[in-house]
């Protein structure tokens, strides 16, 4: 691997992401069929480990993390709902980590925009 320099740094602010929007797979909605947008800005060289900002409109979906996520909430408010049921209100400000292996339901209340960094293992 090559040395990286202060050139090879990712400020989400600064930088061009691939912007990518679609409906949420029909076949995991609940509720609704919220439209999803991403602006990504960051992948590694193995695909392993991806950085950007994510966006869902109101609705709700089942999710199944075969990942792990850390994610900031930037503004809105969201419900993670797990398999037994349990609530967590998220909103901006939220800092948190989904771990691989979580199964459950995210709902959007008010539309929300989080930073995510995700690592595949």
């Amino acid at each position: 691997m090559s040395a990286k320099t202060a050139a090879d740094l990712v400020f989400f602010d600064r930088h061009e992401p691939e912007f990518s929007e679609s409906l949420t797979p029909a076949d995991r909605c609940v509720s609704g069929q919220p439209v999803q947008r991403t602006w990504h800005h960051f992948t590694s060289a193995d695909d392993k480990f991806f950085a950007g900002t994510w966006e869902a409109e109101p609705g709700c979906w089942r999710i199944q993390y075969t990942e792990n996520e850390y994610c900031r909430i930037l503004s809105g408010r969201s419900v993670l709902r797990d398999g037994a049921g349990t609530e967590i209100t998220l909103q901006a400000g939220d800092d948190f980590v989904i771990p691989a292996g979580f199964e459950g339901e995210w709902e959007v209340i008010e539309t929300t925009r989080k930073i995510y960094v995700i690592y595949q293992a």
